[in-house]
C-alpha cells in the first residue's frame, strides 16, 4: 500500500521569540523542517502543510539549500486542526499514512517501521514514553500526588489508514482538548495502539531544544 508522510509546518515559533517561525531555523546549516522531511525520502509521498505565508519563503530556502525533494505543498489553517485537515483533503486515495511535526527531525526508521506494522482498520498506532518526573494534580488551593505510571508523553509520527484518519477530522470540529491526531481519532470512534517511543525523538520548541538538537544531530 502506498505510504504518505502528512508534515505539519503551521506553527509560528512564539515560544522561541523568533523573527522567522522555528520549522525554519538552522540544524548544522540545514532548516530543520528538511531534516525532517529527509526521515520520509523512501515514502512514496510527502505533504507538507505550512503557513499560506511562508510558501514564497519555502520556496527560496528549497533554491538556496538546492533542495529537490518532490513535496507536495499545502496550505496551513488557523490551527493544527485544520492544518491536518487540510493536508489529509489532498489526498484521493486510501493510503498508510504518517502526520508528523516539522520539529520532531531525530524519528527513526525503527519508529515508523513499528508504527505501519500496528494500524488496522479504524485503528491508529503512536509512539509514547512514559512519565519519568513525579506528578501532583492541582486543584484551586492545593495538588495532591498522582501516579505517574497511568500516563504516557505522546509523540509523532502517528499512523493511520488515510480513510479513516480523514473520516475522523471530517466529521469532529476543532476542540481544546484536541491536541493531537490520536485524539481526534478516538472522539470518533477509533482505537488507538501504543508503541514504544524514543527520548531523541524530541520535538524543538524552545532555545535549550534547538541546543539539544545540535547534539543529536
Amino acid at each position: 500500500m502506498k505510504k504518505i508522510a502528512l508534515i505539519v509546518a503551521g506553527g509560528k515559533g512564539v515560544r522561541m521569540k523568533n523573527r522567522i517561525p522555528k520549522q525554519f531555523l538552522l540544524i548544522n546549516n540545514l532548516p530543520i523542517v528538511m531534516h525532517t522531511i529527509k526521515l520520509f525520502s523512501k515514502w512514496d509521498e510527502i505533504i507538507l502543510v505550512i503557513p499560506e505565508e511562508y510558501i514564497d519563503y519555502w520556496n527560496k530556502l528549497c533554491k538556496k539549500y538546492i533542495f529537490k525533494k518532490n513535496i507536495t505543498l499545502i496550505t496551513g489553517g488557523k490551527n493544527r486542526f485544520n492544518s491536518v485537515k487540510n493536508g489529509l483533503n489532498s489526498i484521493n486515495e486510501n493510503c498508510i499514512i504518517a502526520i508528523h511535526d516539522a520539529v520532531r527531525p531525530f524519528t527513526s526508521k525503527k519508529i515508523l517501521k513499528n508504527l505501519i506494522e500496528n494500524i488496522g482498520s479504524n485503528k491508529g498506532s503512536i509512539p509514547v514514553l512514559p512519565i519519568k518526573d513525579s506528578l501532583r494534580k492541582k486543584s484551586k488551593n492545593s495538588s495532591k500526588a498522582i501516579n505517574r505510571d497511568l500516563f504516557l508523553k505522546v509523540q509523532t509520527p502517528q499512523c493511520f489508514f488515510s480513510d479513516d484518519i480523514k473520516n475522523a477530522y471530517n466529521k469532529q470540529r476543532h476542540r481544546k482538548k484536541f491536541t493531537d491526531d490520536a485524539s481526534v481519532f478516538e472522539a470518533n470512534g477509533g482505537e488507538i495502539i501504543t508503541i514504544q517511543g524514543e527520548e531523541k525523538n524530541i520535538k524543538i520548541t524552545t532555545k535549550k531544544d534547538m541546543k539539544i538538537s545540535e547534539l543529536l544531530n
